[in-house]
């Protein structure tokens, strides 16, 4: 056993070579570091170390109330990130520091928290009564009580004994937080609970920052884990994993076994194991420790190169994250790695041999590579490796169902493809198409003229751009047209040329793309064109096509040309669309048979589109008009496109080749948004993020309420949509690595001060954003931790934006950016690759962030969410049925009501049940039963260790029986988990009744819809009545499909909690029969239970066969 200090503390411990010093230290003048992070950095700053009258980060000084979590004021909304700036903001105030670079003491290691918790820190102590005692806490010198002080208790009962401690809570997971009437003010990373003694009471503690909340949950949970071994379990863990690893690295360097190797060779191993450091920092860090030793040369021993790297390469805030899932706190066996990638990655059914396999993959270490350990420099590479990346390796391949009609997808689109710069003098080449192309891209535009030697020119007309050939310009897309994808490819032709020069281009795209054209004329009785599959490998032609009773060689067309109506509107800027005269041109009659499925044709009205335009028919707007028949008509340009396409093209005022925002159309259901592809920025983060959610081919799927005949949606929505379930998205940024400076910056030198901005993009009920706060002076491993929620009623138009800038008082620059489409996030903890400002990959840049989804249905993934949550009990509120003043067709709607109450009452009683266990459990609303089950099984074992209650996996729902005498916590444990199997078996056993109900009742009203004008003339409805009963007939059907989805996924949901509650059961060995160690019978009996868990054949597969 170690020996104490004369003052009766901790001598430093070791651990790696990292060493935390004792008061001398302490009493060192440090500043102050307002680093707050998750689960991390943990350096300790002056209000963490006998500093009591430190300032509070985390609460405010007065005891009646809870400051904001970290001051999370709120900052002013940027034009460039969301136009609708009605939510004003507070100001942050910026401040510029001329101070030096923060001195801290890193905590990486259990010694490190141990010494932190006997210095002590000042905490807040939460009652339930809404008050916040400020007292100073600290571990006892022999770490068996936990005091605090000043108190009226005597100083005997100021205390908790350790091992009177039961568990470690994190967050706000207990009734006294519940309850308080601060709950809301206080920050969820900042808090813990301490759950002590035979009635599991609780002392519930804010920190000052989240780090110092770490060191306490780290520290105190190594403490019920070895107790009075502590010290000995530290001591004894010098000679770890790492060690022996980096021993070996260390002697294979040294060739001459010289026992040290040069600094230059140890500078190079520490960048080979690390490549984001850089190599000054490396060096200085051997320098350093050099001088400290007072130590002559520069050579560098075994021992200093373990230190070095111990203190540049641990990450505090995965070391937190691995003692938290490490039985044992020093490294993961294949169990515990097995419960953190099911319970925390969403991973389905995890076997010990799969983490295995991540083991062998990752483990650095010959030792923890043959006994299956996983170290912590292991679980680093397993969390940073391409495995924990946000983004769902599913959508990385074409995912979506591809036999859609053209119409019902979005369409990747390039405008001025040609041009490498802005629209009116910049130049313009081919390699314009190569990128487009690489990208993606399955819309290109050609805008041809009349050119020298009777060969076509591509440029811009009335403009100063330069000129390329046509036949140049079709080779490249003949060469690279199927590259990235082989989803038909669209050319939009602006022809301009004389017929002479368009028999030319006729025969180079006759000549150079051949068979690749679709030639193919629209069939007669189809209303839809084509889908992507079918058109695999080929090349349609957009443009004017004459007449199909014109036998001449040529004909007369109206004129295409943008070049025009940017020329014009440069003199004339208020002039409206219609305003600009269209010219009268020759097309010849070779060139216009070339266009089949895309023939252009003139905009007027809604009205006359629904009434004679033909599916083949395509219509342009230019940005301006499009806008505004979004705002002035939400609901008909939703359904216009349903069956047409609309391409949307950038203002002629964009001279600059500047982008508008494409979530501006596509919520209207526009197909083709054309963007300047040689502009980069936040729009074009946006198209490039948008398309990579299906395998970055060029299109993706509409959401089903943009495509179903029939359905309710208004692209302006500022609620949630009819039918659709509202998803909480929960992030968390934990920190940030390697962070270069930005571009182009030198008023700071080297000095980065980050801050991170989540932006969410969608429809306007979804947009928002949240920002943390600065870091000060640390680019290479900031961290913020900070949590943040957004509601998204749309998920499947919903983007997320994660960009991180440098806080400048002068204005604050750009460092980094990546952007995500909501279907494509992974939960979880992720590693974020940043990219530049041109959307290159930043090396080694990268964001740690948590992600949690909740009360997601949907999306095929449940088993990856938190699945069932609701913040806050309110009023049951039910799906209604709207009055179209149509007696038949209403009394066919009625029949619905009581179904669809119903179906609310069975989905709301199961969501319900499982929130109260999960708070019964000591958990957040992201957790999932998995996580229950994990965290209730150290508090089933009994008086002799045995469990007091045991699951029976023998029926389809698991039945809690007890072993013995149950205290009063776990009668009620066993009451809210019998109230979650209930309400699971009542959906599961009556939903197929209500289900098909309701769409027998979605049947029998959609035979109204042929003829529901001449039912609606019949009861004398006319004019805005007519339009009114319509619109709610279209609302009605909405919320049938969307109430019967809506349940549908309900089942999904608790098939999906039952089955985890089966693999958490097996996974605690708390299966009836079951031995330590687990049961092979009980097993197997388990899973086979498991197929009674399957989806039965309904009506419903035959009632909603048709997605169009």
């Amino acid at each position: 056993m170690a020996e104490f200090g004369e003052d009766g503390r901790l001598p430093p411990l070791h651990l790696g070579g990292s060493a935390v010093p004792s008061d001398e230290a302490a009493a060192a003048g440090k500043t102050h570091c307002e680093v707050s992070i998750l689960n991390g950095d943990c350096g300790i700053s002056d209000n963490m170390v006998g500093s009591p009258g430190a300032s509070q980060a985390g609460v405010e000084t007065a005891n009646t109330s809870v400051g904001p979590a970290d001051a999370k004021h709120e900052i002013p909304r940027r034009s460039s990130i969301i136009k609708d700036g009605s939510r004003q903001r507070k100001e942050r105030k910026k401040t510029v520091s001329f101070s030096s670079m923060p001195t801290e003491k890193k905590i990486s290691s259990a010694s490190d928290c141990i010494n932190a918790m006997v210095d002590g820190s000042e905490l807040k102590k939460v009652r339930s009564n809404s008050r916040i005692y400020h007292r100073y806490f600290l571990l006892d010198a022999d770490m068996q009580s936990l005091r605090w002080e000043p108190s009226k208790k005597e100083s005997e009962k100021a205390k908790i004994d350790v091992k009177s401690i039961k568990e470690v809570r994190t967050g706000k997971n207990t009734d006294t937080f519940r309850t308080n009437g601060t709950y809301d003010q206080i920050s969820e990373d900042c808090a813990f609970s301490v759950i002590f003694g035979e009635n599991y009471e609780s002392l519930d503690l804010v920190a000052n920052t989240a780090d110092v909340a770490n060191i306490w949950v780290t520290g105190l949970r190594y403490l019920i884990s070895y107790g009075k071994h502590t010290l000995n379990m530290i001591e004894s863990s010098q000679n770890n994993m790492r060690s022996s690893w980096l021993g070996e690295l260390f002697d294979e360097a040294d060739r001459n076994n010289s026992k040290q190797i040069t600094i230059c060779a140890a500078v190079q191993l520490v960048k080979k194991l690390n490549p984001g450091l850089k190599n000054v920092k490396i060096e200085l860090k051997f320098k350093e420790l050099h001088k400290a030793k007072d130590k002559p040369g520069s050579d560098v021993t075994k021992d200093e190169f373990i230190e070095v790297f111990h203190d540049l390469c641990t990450r505090p805030e995965i070391y937190f994250l691995f003692v938290q899932f490490s039985s044992n706190k020093e490294f993961l066996d294949t169990k515990d790695l097995m419960i953190f990638l099911e319970a925390e990655q969403g991973m389905a059914q995890v076997s010990e041999d799969i983490s295995l396999e991540v083991i062998q993959k990752y483990e650095p270490s010959k030792e923890g590579q043959l006994k299956g350990w996983l170290s912590l420099d292991g679980f680093t590479n397993y969390v940073m490796s391409p495995e924990c990346h946000i983004f769902d390796p599913e959508h990385k391949t074409v995912c979506q169902d591809m036999n859609q009609p053209l119409s019902h997808y979005y369409i990747n689109a390039s405008h001025n493809t040609y041009l490498i710069e802005d629209q009116f003098r910049g130049p313009s080449d081919v390699t314009g198409y190569i990128r487009a192309l690489k990208m993606g891209c399955r819309s290109v535009e050609l805008d041809v003229w009349d050119g020298p030697d009777n060969e076509p020119v591509i440029y811009t007309g009335h403009t100063m751009t330069s000129q390329i050939v046509f036949r140049s310009v079709i080779d490249v897309i003949n060469k690279y047209s199927f590259v990235a994808s082989e989803f038909p490819l669209m050319l939009c032709l602006e022809n301009h040329c004389s017929l002479k020069q368009q028999r030319v281009m006729f025969q180079h795209l006759k000549k150079i793309l051949g068979d690749k054209i679709i030639l193919d004329p629209p069939k007669p009785e189809d209303c839809y064109l084509p889908s992507p599959s079918e058109l695999k490998g080929k090349i349609l032609l957009k443009g004017k096509k004459l007449s199909t009773n014109c036998t001449a060689s040529e004909g007369e067309v109206t004129d295409e040309d943008e070049g025009a109506e940017m020329s014009q509107r440069m003199s004339i800027e208020s002039a409206e669309q219609q305003t600009i005269a269209l010219k009268k041109f020759q097309l010849s009659k070779d060139l216009s048979d070339l266009v089949t499925l895309c023939k252009s044709v003139e905009f007027r009205d809604f009205a006359t589109s629904f009434q004679s335009q033909k599916h083949w028919e395509l219509c342009s707007f230019n940005e301006v008009f499009a806008s505004r028949h979004a705002s002035d008509f939400p609901g008909d340009f939703v359904n216009y496109n349903k069956k047409f396409l609309a391409r949307v093209y950038p203002s002629p005022m964009r001279i600059d080749s500047s982008n508008m925002n494409p979530q501006d159309f596509w919520k209207c259901g526009c197909q083709i948004v054309a963007m300047n592809y040689q502009t980069p920025g936040l729009m074009m983060d946006l198209n490039i993020g948008w398309f990579r959610q299906n395998g970055n081919c060029g299109y993706v799927l509409r959401p089903a309420i943009m495509r179903e005949q029939v359905s309710y949606f208004s692209a302006n929505t500022k609620d949630s949509v009819p039918g659709v379930s509202p998803q909480l998205l929960h992030i968390k940024i934990i920190s940030g690595q390697n962070f270069p400076k930005p571009k182009g910056s030198g008023a700071k030198g080297d000095v980065v001060d980050p801050y991170v901005y989540v932006e969410i993009h969608g429809i306007p009920a979804d947009c928002a954003e949240q920002r943390t706060k600065t870091v000060n002076q640390n680019g290479d491993n900031p961290l913020f931790d900070e949590s943040f929620e957004f509601q998204i009623n749309l998920p499947e138009l919903a983007m997320v934006r994660f960009v991180v800038l440098d806080d400048d008082y002068i204005g604050d620059e750009f460092i980094g950016q990546y952007t995500i489409p909501f279907e494509c996030l992974q939960p979880g903890f992720r590693h974020i690759p940043l990219q530049s400002l041109t959307g290159e990959v930043l090396p080694h840049t990268l964001l740690f962030v948590h992600v949690a989804i909740t009360n997601r249905r949907g999306g095929g993934k449940p088993h990856k969410r938190g699945l069932s949550v609701r913040k806050a009990k309110r009023s049951r509120e039910y799906a209604s049925m709207r009055v179209l003043l149509i007696k038949a067709a209403d009394d066919v709607f009625k029949t619905a009501i009581l179904p669809l109450r119903e179906a609310t009452d069975l989905r709301e009683n199961m969501q319900n049940a499982i929130v109260s266990f999960k708070e019964l459990c000591g958990l957040s609303a992201v957790a999932n039963l998995k996580q229950c089950i994990l965290a209730l099984s150290p508090r089933l074992a009994g008086p002799d260790i045995a469990p007091l209650l045991l699951f029976n996996l023998a029926d389809q729902y698991p039945e809690l029986e007890p072993q013995g005498l149950l205290p009063e916590v776990l009668k009620k444990v066993v009451t809210t988990y019998e109230m979650v199997i209930q309400t699971s078996r009542a959906l599961l056993e009556t939903y197929e009744g209500i289900y098909d109900r309701i769409l027998q009742t979605q049947k029998a009203a959609m035979e109204f819809h042929e003829n529901l004008h001449d039912l609606a003339t019949k009861e004398g409805l006319k004019g805005r009545k007519l339009h009114k009963a319509v619109e709610s007939f279209t609302w009605n059907i909405t919320i049938l499909k969307g109430q019967a989805d809506l349940l549908k996924h309900a089942k999904s949901e608790v098939q999906e909690n039952l089955k985890q509650i089966h693999y958490a059961v097996l996974t605690c060995n708390l299966s009836k029969g079951g031995a330590a160690g687990g049961s092979t019978g009980s097993e197997s009996r388990g899973r086979r239970s498991l197929d009674a868990i399957a989806e039965k054949a309904t009506v419903e597969e035959e009632l909603t066969g048709e997605d169009n």
